[in-house]
């Protein structure tokens, strides 16, 4: 921070003044002094914190004596002064003016101090003679008391309340400070004096709490301050703080102050110095320290001392009591601010709020960006980014954060030391401690794109060097190390600065290092005659500036390299020095110019002769092409969430305001005078000013001197259009961008098609429509400006906006893409008629409607585009799978196949087996329908269902056969076409013996049909021995049952225990069947040889059951068998059976037609010759060999290729296949 005094105010009469207190809110001042002197005053400041006038000054009557203490209630403005005599009197504003509201005289003792608290609803007013009076806001004493210690009364000093007005503490004339509670009035504690603990009995000079809106948060800092006459001072962060920063100041202290913001305490006194002729002489002081305890500035004031300090309530100014006058001096705090890329980055804290709220404000377009930081330390600025610095709480560490102008963070790097100073450019940045450097050359982000997308730039970017070193050390390491913290030192760093060649560090003696840039080498260190706090580079690096410690501005020339040296030199000064100067900035395009802030004027100077001041309090952010960039920080802090454009205020140097005057009159005159006052702005101010009045001689010689290549091409051309001067005039306007007066031009020449083309050139589309309807283009450019136009909408995300002009232009290719966006379809179904057949867009328009799922539209789309192939995978995509395979069979597509196999997958997955049979059949995949069939044929077996079985038996058998003559046809090679077929049906039993499960359960229902007859159970008995090769498809229990009661009811007995075995070992496996007595037999109602079977005797364990019954009561019933009435049913039935009838009898066999010997009837081939017999489908009967007779007659079925005796088809009166049901006639 700096501060310096700016105005006086000197006191009628020379009445020494005691007190002044400043009203945070309102901006009145009070200031008492000696003869009952009491005024309020008030100073009216100007928007740029330059000048300042009284606009009150009001004498109050009504003290005698001397004012010792006055003090305002700011919530209720109220005005409370005090006397020698004890006299309080509480004063009110009415109507401008200032009236006595309540008085109070006590006259024993004198009022030492007084102390509103934070609400302004009490009042603490202490006496010499140790008397309290505790009162309310309306008057009324809430309690009084004598505070005594040891019998004595105490004789006190100081009041101050608590934040929360829960505590008073009370200074003493002994320098004790007591904690008494607010309510009762009753002692707490004492407050121990730290900084005063090698010399008690030091007088107060000051007590002072801050009044911290956060007060009930932790790692607050220090709040309260307690101040000794012997200049020694503790900060507390509350009363009980047993660990407080303790400071000395080395003065004589007699008051103290915090600023209205708790930041900053300013303590008051007199420092005895010695004159170079031997005599001492008090001087009159205020120091200034933050709540660290870090000194930060000494401001020194004439007088004899200084009776009383009060800030102002944004903390920028500070009145100060001194002999008969009142100081005031301005304050420029430390703001954590910086200005690149157009951007103004600024930090601040919010009440309430512990973290820095950080604002990234462009001041060319307002936008604005907001983050918050922990513990923000500093901030800088370079190039097109900014640095951060902030501690790390998890860590322990420093964190440097790189960051965009919108605040994003690029990159980061940790430090281990506590930064003092930064400084960066815009490739490195330099951070410094006390004693050790950090150099970082970081990447810097070079697009746009990388700007709005970190993380990729992260990824481009290759890793920056970084270098780290002690002050001391002479030679810095290639690599990135440790600090060597043994070495110790007592210089201490405290100022740096960097360009693009050197680094500079700046030590508190005045020594500077310089380092060189890139390779980061020490090469040389002078020495100044002053302490530095700021330095800075000019743009070539040929001259340092340096402001030090109390404000004094000073340059030196950097050595030459022949002149380095690494043991300190004197380093060469100017013949040149400024006081109190707290800001400064050199010229980014020329080394001699540079602006500096002296007090509130703002001085220019080229080279060290300075142009008149310009009255200002703005910070410089920028100075570049004689024009200085500044903002009124003092501004945007009092609204830091709303910064406002009028805060930044652009000053031309004297030079560019010359040259302007000068234009108006002559070019000659001008030209002479920036021939003798160079600089690449005025040349170019001259050549536009040249180019306005046709001087096209002067003006290329102007752009000759500021090497603008483009403005001399621009003059060759204008040259060639010496005949029409409106032209060259309409040119030149738009040259120097006031397009207005260069279309109004081409309108005076009725060339409206120039005004459209230079509209064109900028993007104005609007303008480019309105000259085009006026007649200044063609359709075709109007169209291309309805095209523009719509973009600079759909840009912005304003659709509906954007399609209204691509209608305007037919752009039907973005009309659909943003008819899409704004879900508009019925506006995009009209597209479908507006397109003409073919077009590409149609295919984009279909697959827009099918990803909202608008299938019709967008098999439509598809369709007019002739892509059918895309209008059946839309319904496909979308589930309409009928709609597919219409498509599909109405284009006959070469994929039909495919897609209906896909939509029969579909349905399976639905559980729609018919459906996806039928699709399956269409598409002629045969495998899979008998696969279908034949796991619906083993459902219904599975439910008892048997007639249903065979059904799907027959019909999966079917489908093999006709794969079969499917892959003959497709295959010339009848061997091959049945090897590939075999080996395509290999993997599923279903395929290896077609109709193997159709006998199944033909023989199984046949079997039951001839028991059911009862006319020849032997047959039934051998029907059913038959299905002993076919147990993988007929349910092992119903299977043997029915063997075992047609083996018994034909007495041969051996066959029936051989079932009962096998049946018993199903028992024991707990195989019951879970079988459904054939609840969907009503659903085959159709005419068949056995549509009876599955009403009259599916379950054979029914007839089983009856067997029971029989032993047990004599006679064969029909009667029902329960599994679960006895443990083991089978066991028990075959030990009845089988102890009456023993398993002892000859079956019946046959002889074989060909070798005659005898086997099984039911056997499938000759025992003794291997051939293979064929079974009558009707009877059950093994065939003989065709005699010829017709009893031995064979009709063979040409579909199923089985074989019947043609006698028991005729007994039978059918004509159709008993297996297959075919017509034996038919083909």
């Amino acid at each position: 921070m700096f501060v310096y005094l700016s105005k006086k105010i000197a006191i009628p009469n020379g009445v020494k003044l005691r007190s002044v207190a400043w009203n945070a809110d309102q901006g009145w001042i009070a200031c008492g002094g000696d003869n009952g002197l009491l005024k309020v005053l008030k100073l009216e400041i100007d928007r740029n914190k330059t000048t300042s006038n009284l606009s009150m000054n009001q004498t109050l009557d009504g003290h005698e004596g001397s004012i010792s203490v006055v003090g305002w209630n700011e919530q209720y403005r109220k005005l409370t002064s005090s006397d020698q005599n004890g006299l309080i009197i509480v004063w009110m504003l009415h109507k401008g003016m200032w009236f006595e509201e309540m008085i109070n005289n006590r006259n024993r003792s004198v009022v030492k101090d007084l102390c509103w608290t934070s609400d302004g609803q009490k009042i603490c007013i202490v006496y010499e003679d140790g008397c309290v009076i505790v009162g309310s806001v309306d008057g009324n004493r809430l309690w009084g008391k004598e505070l005594r210690s040891g019998g004595k009364p105490l004789q006190l000093t100081h009041v101050q309340w608590s934040p929360d007005a829960k505590m008073i503490l009370f200074g003493t004339v002994s320098g004790e400070v007591h904690r008494y509670d607010a309510t009762s009035g009753n002692c707490v504690s004492k407050i121990q004096g730290y900084c005063v603990e090698d010399s008690p009995g030091v007088k107060l000079c000051g007590l002072e709490w801050y009044d911290n809106p956060d007060h009930g948060f932790d790692n607050l800092p220090p709040t309260l301050a307690v101040c000794y006459e012997n200049g020694r001072c503790q900060l507390m962060r509350n009363e009980m703080d047993d660990k407080p920063i303790l400071i000395d100041t080395g003065m004589k202290a007699t008051k103290i102050k915090w600023n209205c913001q708790g930041q900053v305490l300013a303590i008051g006194g007199t420092q005895t110095t010695t004159l170079p002729s031997g005599e001492k002489k008090e001087l009159s002081m205020v120091q200034f320290y933050n709540t660290q305890g870090q000194h930060l500035r000494t401001l020194k004031v004439p007088g004899l001392g200084i009776s009383s300090i009060s800030w102002e309530g944004n903390g920028l100014r500070l009145a100060l009591a001194v002999d008969s006058f009142i100081y005031f001096a301005n304050v420029r705090p430390d703001y954590k601010w910086g200005y690149f890329n157009k951007t103004l980055v600024y930090a601040f804290l919010k009440p309430g709020k512990m973290d820095h709220t950080i604002v990234f404000w462009n001041a060319k377009t307002s936008e604005k960006n907001v983050k918050n930081v922990r513990k923000l330390m500093h901030i800088a600025t370079g190039g097109d980014n900014c640095a951060l610095v902030r501690k790390d709480d998890t860590s322990g560490q420093y964190i440097i954060i790189l960051c965009n102008a919108i605040g994003s963070p690029i990159d980061s790097k940790y430090v281990d030391f506590e930064p003092t100073t930064i400084a960066m450019t815009g490739t490195h940045v330099v951070v410094t401690s006390e004693d050790v450097v950090y150099i970082w050359q970081y990447r810097s982000v070079t697009s746009k794109d990388d700007a709005l997308d970190p993380q990729a730039a992260n990824a481009r970017r290759k890793e920056g060097k970084e270098r780290v070193f002690h002050i001391e050390d002479l030679q810095i390491d290639d690599e990135l190390g440790q600090v060597k913290r043994a070495m110790v030192t007592t210089d201490m760093v405290c100022a740096s600065c960097i360009s693009d060649k050197f680094v500079l560090i700046g030590r508190e003696s005045g020594t500077v290092h310089v380092y060189k840039l890139p390779e980061i080498k020490l090469v040389d260190k002078f020495v100044m005659s002053c302490r530095p706090q700021a330095m800075e580079l000019n743009c070539t690096s040929t001259t340092l500036s340096v402001i030090d410690i109390i404000g004094v501005l000073t340059f030196y020339t950097m050595p030459k390299p022949e002149n380095y040296s690494l043991h300190p030199t004197q380093g060469n000064a100017l013949a040149f020095e400024r006081k109190d100067v707290w800001d400064m900035k050199w010229a980014s395009d020329n080394e001699e110019l540079f602006a500096m802030m002296e007090k509130t004027r703002m001085y220019i100077f080229r080279g060290l002769d300075p142009e008149e001041p310009i009255l200002s309090s703005a910070n410089i952010c920028a100075f570049s092409n004689l024009k200085i960039k500044a903002v009124v920080l003092d501004e945007i802090m009092s609204e830091p969430e709303h910064p406002q454009k009028d805060c930044v205020i652009n000053f031309e140097t004297k030079s560019l305001r010359d040259t302007r005057e000068l234009l108006k009159t002559t070019i000659k005159d001008a030209y002479e005078f920036i021939d003798k006052n160079p600089h690449p702005r005025l040349w170019a101010l001259l050549a536009e000013q040249a180019l306005e009045q046709l001087d096209f001689v002067v003006a290329e010689k102007a752009f000759v001197k500021c090497k603008d290549y483009q403005g001399i091409q621009f003059v060759k051309r204008l040259k060639q259009l010496d005949k029409d001067k409106t032209k060259q005039q309409a040119e030149i306007a738009a040259y120097f961008l006031r397009f207005d007066d260069a279309e109004r031009l081409y309108r005076e020449i009725d060339r409206k098609d120039l005004a459209a083309e230079l509209r064109m050139r900028l993007g104005d589309w609007f303008k480019v429509v309105q000259l085009v309807q006026e007649g200044g283009l063609d359709d075709v450019h109007i169209q291309e400006a309805w095209n523009n136009i719509g973009d600079y909408y759909a840009d912005r995300q304003k659709w509906s906006k954007a399609v209204q002009y691509y209608n305007q232009a037919k752009n039907y290719e973005k009309l659909v893409e943003y008819y899409h966006i704004l879900e508009d379809y019925k506006n995009m179904q009209k597209l479908i008629d507006v397109l003409p057949e073919g077009s590409p867009l149609l295919v984009t328009l279909g697959h827009r409607f099918a990803s909202v799922g608008l299938s019709n539209d967008a098999v439509t789309s598809f369709l007019k585009a002739d892509k059918v192939k895309l209008a059946v995978d839309a319904c496909i995509e979308l589930n309409q799978w009928s709609k597919a395979v219409q498509l599909a069979e109405k284009y006959e597509l070469p994929e039909i196949s495919s897609y209906l196999a896909k939509y029969a997958n579909h349905l399976v997955e639905k559980d729609d087996i018919p459906q996806a049979i039928e699709l399956y059949q269409k598409a002629e995949y045969h495998t899979e329908v008998a696969k279908l069939l034949a796991n619906l044929g083993k459902e219904s077996s599975k439910k008892g269902n048997y007639a249903r079985a065979k059904k799907f038996y027959v019909l999966a058998a079917i489908a093999i056969d006709k794969y079969k003559k499917k892959a003959l046809s497709h295959q010339g090679n009848m061997v091959d076409a049945l090897l590939s077929a075999d080996k395509q049906t290999a993997t599923d039993r279903t395929f290896d013996n077609a109709w193997k499960g159709a006998e199944a359960h033909h023989y199984f229902m046949l079997a039951i049909q001839q028991l059911i007859d009862q006319r020849n159970i032997e047959r039934a008995m051998v029907t059913a021995m038959r299905l002993t090769e076919y147990d993988d498809y007929i349910d092992e229990v119903d299977l043997y049952s029915l063997i075992a009661l047609s083996a018994y009811l034909n007495r041969s007995y051996s066959l029936c225990s051989k079932a009962f075995i096998r049946l018993e070992t199903t028992e024991a496996r707990g195989g019951t069947r879970d079988a459904d007595s054939g609840q969907d037999a009503a659903q085959d109602k159709e005419e068949s040889p056995f549509a009876e079977i599955d009403s009259k005797g599916s379950n054979i364990l029914n007839a089983v059951g009856a067997l029971s019954k029989k032993f047990g009561q004599g006679k064969i019933a029909a009667a029902s068998f329960d599994m679960d009435e006895e443990a083991r049913p089978f066991q028990d039935l075959a030990i009845k059976i089988f102890t009456k009838h023993p398993p002892s009898d000859i079956p019946p066999s046959i002889n074989c037609w060909k070798c005659k010997a005898e086997t099984k009837e039911w056997y499938s081939s000759c025992q003794s010759c291997g051939v293979t017999f064929n079974v009558c489908i009707i009877s059950g009967r093994t065939i003989m060999s065709d005699t010829g007779s017709p009893e031995h007659r064979v009709e063979s079925c040409k579909r199923c290729r089985h074989k019947m005796y043609r006698s028991e088809l005729l007994a039978k009166r059918w004509r159709h296949c008993f297996l297959c049901h075919a017509l034996l006639n038919s083909e």
